[in-house]
């Protein structure tokens, strides 16, 4: 049995929240400063975290383990397991040609690269963002923007910079269950509910989707692309944010980006065709770069893609096939009933975590100890059925399917051992006191911490590449600060979040990836610096929103 304590390091709230923030500063220091893998860098982390636990804030050696062992054991399930399993059905689609025919059904729409851009990386990439996440989404459309002409450093910067507002939903909205996870857990306030979060964050980026579009093509076109294509971009994201709102609020939180990522896809498109928007015209600015030269595909006109195969209206079903099963399953285990029943056991079992016994500073217990094993109704598991559906209407044998199934582990080995050693030492450090030391300290800041809070999903975000991780890690630090500080708990932990997706385009993870799909591996500075504005101009503005969703101004805007 273990108590916390916020001040243990010689009775000094100071010294014990500087104690308690040597694991966050060594992962920053050895992922920014040093560049070290992802994995190792969390690895390291977690063992200072518990070494930290175990001497500065007197936590038995045993319970700190198991306290690492939870949040390893949350990281896999549920958190890689939607990863894992949604990478497969992707992989499927990629080793029968099927994906090949969605690219081709993207083309064309429209010629126009401007437009192009807000279909692929906004819209799809939104959905890639729902299904996946973790850099799928980057990886992705980044090669489908190659190949219909895109140079790459800016196809590099598109889907980098479209790679934001879609985040904080993303990957069945696993960020915001693990947020709640770990705010709940640190203070048991009922309103800190998945719901109730999600609904918060609902009323958050999708202020922000609406500029994207319109970023988007200033940075295909300049002030051109703005002048010719604002109207479609501004539909877009106008649509994007409508179907996110309505979705988080009213509808479901797992499914606001796949909502919000058709809907706006579906809404962009009646547009062009019914006011036939640009197309087929040039795009292309004077901005090139040495890394970037002015040179177009040969044979085709500025700004165009090259002709490509027609495919027939049954292929093209086929390509869409395994995204509208996925929709399907998840909308029919959402329904109320479904979900109830589902709840019950054998379906789902919850237990306390065997041996941990953790009583918070005042004394009640902690609820994150208790683990639900949802092993049918996880996200990941819904999506493991929508891969064996899709086996079926694509006709891929289970030698194929085993295969690819293998190779997707195989592919995310780094990934999850990265998410496992962050979510575990999230655990510890909300567990043994860490966490809650800190969030005492900063709640110095009074009122004025809800600007900061952003910024601080941002960081985190920024340097593990993960709005998860950054949740994971700041969330119940988030909560316990605006509970001591007096501003609303819901507030504070959806503006970790919010804040935390302006910080992807910038993590090393993400900026690797990119840089490795555009052929320009050991040039991530040069993507960097061509982000990096965008990345500081929108989370400045997502400060803004929640500093004056704080305030009597838009307070009324909180559920």
């Amino acid at each position: 049995m273990f108590h916390q304590t916020l001040d243990p390091v010689g009775g000094s709230l100071g010294l014990s929240a500087l104690c308690g923030a040597i694991p966050l500063i060594a992962l920053f220091v050895l992922l920014g400063g040093f560049r070290m893998r992802a994995w190792l860098a969390g690895v390291i982390a977690l063992v200072l975290s518990l070494l930290i636990a175990i001497i500065a804030f007197n936590m038995p050696a045993g319970q700190a383990l198991l306290s690492g062992t939870e949040g390893a054991a949350y990281g896999f399930f549920p958190i890689m397991w939607i990863v894992v399993n949604a990478i497969w059905v992707y992989n499927l689609t990629v080793a029968t040609g099927h994906f090949a025919v969605l690219q081709r059904s993207f083309e064309s729409v429209s010629a126009d690269q401007r437009i192009q851009a807000i279909i692929i990386a906004f819209c799809f990439g939104a959905l890639l963002e729902a299904l996946a996440g973790f850099g799928t989404p980057v990886a992705i459309t980044v090669v489908m923007l190659m190949a219909l002409g895109f140079k790459p450093l800016k196809a590099a910067t598109v889907a980098l910079v479209a790679n934001t507002a879609p985040v904080a939903f993303g990957a069945m909205a696993v960020p915001i269950t693990t947020l709640a996870t770990v705010a709940n857990g640190a203070t048991n306030d009922p309103r800190l509910s998945i719901h109730t979060i999600g609904s918060m964050v609902g009323r958050q980026t999708p202020i922000l989707a609406i500029f994207v579009p319109l970023i988007l093509v200033f940075i295909v076109d300049g002030k051109r692309g703005l002048k010719q294509t604002w109207l479609p971009a501004i539909v877009a994201g106008v649509a994007f944010g409508i179907g996110q709102f309505v979705s988080s609020n009213y509808i479901s939180v797992t499914l606001a980006d796949i909502v919000a990522s058709l809907f706006s896809a579906l809404v962009l498109v009646g547009f062009l065709r019914l006011t036939h928007a640009p197309r087929n015209r040039g795009v292309e600015t004077a901005e090139a770069t040495p890394a970037e030269p002015a040179t177009e595909r040969p044979g085709t006109a500025p700004g165009t893609a090259a002709p490509t195969k027609r495919d027939s209206r049954r292929d093209v079903t086929l390509a869409y096939a395994p995204y509208l099963v996925i929709i399907v399953l998840f909308v029919i285990t959402n329904i109320t009933a479904v979900q109830d029943k589902l709840a019950l056991e054998p379906w789902t079992k919850s237990f306390n975590w065997p041996g941990l016994h953790v009583y918070n500073a005042a004394g009640d217990a902690v609820s994150t100890t208790l683990f639900k094993f949802n092993w049918l109704p996880a996200a990941g598991t819904i999506l493991l059925i929508s891969g064996l559906v899709t086996m079926a209407i694509l006709r891929i044998s289970p030698a194929t399917a085993v295969r690819t199934y293998l190779r997707t582990y195989v592919e995310l080995r780094s990934a999850i051992i990265t998410v496992m050693a962050v979510l575990g030492l999230a655990y510890v450090m909300n567990l043994s006191g860490q966490t809650g030391s800190l969030g005492a300290w900063l709640a110095g800041a009074g009122s004025a911490f809800a600007i900061l809070s952003p910024i601080l999903g941002w960081l985190g975000v920024a340097v593990t590449g993960s709005d998860t991780s950054s949740n994971a890690l700041f969330g119940a630090l988030q909560v316990q600060t605006a509970k001591q500080a007096g501003i609303d708990q819901v507030l504070m932990a959806a503006g970790n979040s919010s804040g935390g997706v302006l910080g992807k385009m910038i993590s090393p993870q993400n900026l690797a990836i990119a840089a490795a799909a555009v052929g320009m591996a050991g040039q991530e500075g040069t993507i960097f610096r061509r982000v990096f504005l965008w990345s500081v101009v929108m989370v400045v503005f997502m400060c803004v929103i929640v500093g004056l969703q704080s305030t009597g101004i838009l307070s009324w805007m909180i559920p």
